[in-house]
């Protein structure tokens, strides 16, 4: 009697905290409506709100120079009431304009054509499986992370097809199998912002970013390379943590594993080695990827390149950075199509059309989501309540004194915080960016800057939340090594990943912008200055 009286009081006392804390994150993410009902309703709160803030003669003082394009003559902000017949016939007048021009939706639907090509031929699952069974087994954990990172360029692949198979892979090589599936898990999800190469959601973001810049500056363009440079070095920086977090934390603490722990019969461990056809396919890729990178460097960098800026001379705005999507397109295609005619996954045009069809097919939940975010953009951005609270929002920083570097350490954390109850990264920064991109624009920062530090929330907490979309999946796999996991213990696996990216990656991103003065991306400048 007593000892069953005292087991769950132990195990209360141990866990009550953790586990309290896990039941506030579900209670906070079941609260929250599906983000196109989300949206649906921020747009009509817009309107709404609008109405009020005018009767009650809202306004904010232009921090914007005289002459800046958007200035009012008297230098007033003042709220624009969408709850009028102006209103309202702006609001019918738009409604599709909205949509069909909102930065995000174009160029992500060409980004995805082209890795959609290179997916579907069956070229990134080849290289990833050639990338992690052809590692050493010293450099089989950074390899594992380095791989998860990379994955993210190809939607689910890294959920679907590595982290199972980083478990295997372990458990083949005698280590516990959750170590090997927690490395995995840290880099595709944790590292979901770090990168080697530009892929959807790239665009994605700088399409939000550019509109929520464009409430103060018209004018002011983000491209999707706007973050490239800082990523490039993350993926090696949260490659080399998340091995170390694995070798030196979470597989000590797991143990030797049992295999009578496992829900089913493991057996044997195998692995799908690549075929002969399969390498030859990945070699031919790779000297088209190589051609192909040839002759855009040749487009780019001698001082003749055609894709250079035609006035100017520059790379700064030229065609290549304004077009990015397009070359985005062409490196996945290209060498997709490449292996899949080598391998016989391409034979015909039409392979390579279904190809592209069914990852447009799949995208009807994000035409759907983009319809009505694009909706309360716009109205955020015509009632002019973007702005005010941008300027107010900026003022009281300006007040307390939290206008230097510092305030990114607060403004990351912010991030990771929500991430745990609104698991979308572009649902949140969607929300997100037409508030703090002006706020933090007036106080002096690019929007280039704002959306890495972002990113950087955005990742830390993917591990730890069980409002991440793919979060049930790992549960699962997680399982058939522990018969008896549950959610709790995953959790507590993955802490410690996002602890360690959390300090250690915002530390990078103080030291590579505000230390070293390097930029985040190909002409993205750290300041920002009104007509500059």
């Amino acid at each position: 009697m007593s000892g069953s009286d005292n087991t769950p009081l132990a195990e209360k006392a141990k866990r009550g905290w953790f586990t309290r804390f896990l039941d506030t994150v579900e209670w906070l993410g079941n609260l929250l409506p599906h983000p196109v009902t989300l949206f649906a309703m921020f747009a009509v709160a817009v309107v709404l709100g609008s109405g009020i803030a005018a009767y009650f003669d809202v306004s904010a003082i232009d921090p914007r120079p005289e002459g800046t394009a958007g200035r009012a003559a008297d230098g007033v902000i003042r709220v624009v009431n969408l709850v009028s017949v102006d209103g309202l016939q702006r609001i019918v007048s738009n409604l599709v304009t909205n949509f069909t021009s909102f930065p995000p939706l174009g160029v992500v639907l060409v980004a995805l054509l082209g890795v959609s090509i290179a997916e579907h031929s069956g070229l990134i699952s080849a290289a990833m499986r050639g990338l992690v069974m052809g590692a050493s087994p010293r450099m089989v954990t950074v390899t594992i992370v380095f791989a998860g990172i990379i994955s993210n360029t190809a939607s689910e692949l890294g959920y679907v097809v590595l982290i199972p198979m980083a478990a295997v892979i372990f458990h083949s090589l005698g280590r516990h199998p959750l170590a090997g599936l927690a490395a995995a898990f840290a880099g595709v999800s944790g590292g979901y912002s770090a990168n080697l190469f530009i892929g959807t959601v790239d665009p994605l973001l700088a399409g939000f970013t550019q509109s929520a810049a464009n409430l103060i500056d018209p004018n002011y363009t983000v491209g999707p390379e706007a973050n490239w440079f800082f990523m490039i070095i993350s993926t090696f920086f949260i490659a080399a943590l998340g091995a170390f977090v694995t070798e030196k934390i979470v597989e000590p603490k797991l143990g030797k594993y049992d295999a009578n722990e496992a829900a089913i019969d493991l057996g044997k461990p195998q692995l799908d080695k690549l075929t002969a056809t399969e390498k030859c396919g990945l070699k031919a890729a790779g000297l088209a990827f190589l051609a192909l990178g040839i002759l855009l460097t040749l487009s780019v960098v001698p001082q003749w390149g055609p894709l250079r800026h035609p006035e100017t001379g520059l790379v700064a705005g030229s065609p290549f950075l304004q077009g990015i999507v397009v070359f985005i397109f062409i490196t996945f295609a290209i060498p997709g199509f490449v292996y899949g005619r080598i391998v016989g996954t391409m034979k015909t045009d039409r392979d390579v059309i279904n190809a592209m069809a069914k990852s447009i097919s799949s995208m009807g939940l994000y035409i759907v989501l983009v319809f009505f975010a694009a909706q309360f953009v716009a109205f955020f951005g015509w009632s002019n309540l973007g702005s005010i609270l941008a300027v107010n929002g900026a003022t009281l920083l300006q007040n307390i004194g939290l206008t230097g570097p510092v305030l990114f350490f607060f403004f990351i954390g912010m991030c990771a915080l929500v991430n745990l109850s609104l698991g979308s990264a572009s649902a949140q920064w969607a929300i997100f960016a037409p508030i703090f991109v002006p706020m933090l624009m007036i106080v002096g920062y690019s929007p280039e800057v704002i959306q890495a530090a972002y990113r950087i929330g955005d990742s830390v907490t993917n591990l730890i939340t069980p409002m991440m979309s793919y979060f049930g999946l790992i549960l699962a796999v997680a399982a058939r090594y522990k018969k008896d996991l549950g959610i709790g213990t995953l959790i507590a696996t993955m802490l410690p990943y996002t602890m360690v990216f959390f300090v250690g990656w915002t530390l990078l991103f103080y030291i590579w912008v505000f230390v070293l003065g390097l930029p985040v991306g190909p002409g993205s400048p750290t300041y920002y200055q009104f007509g500059g």
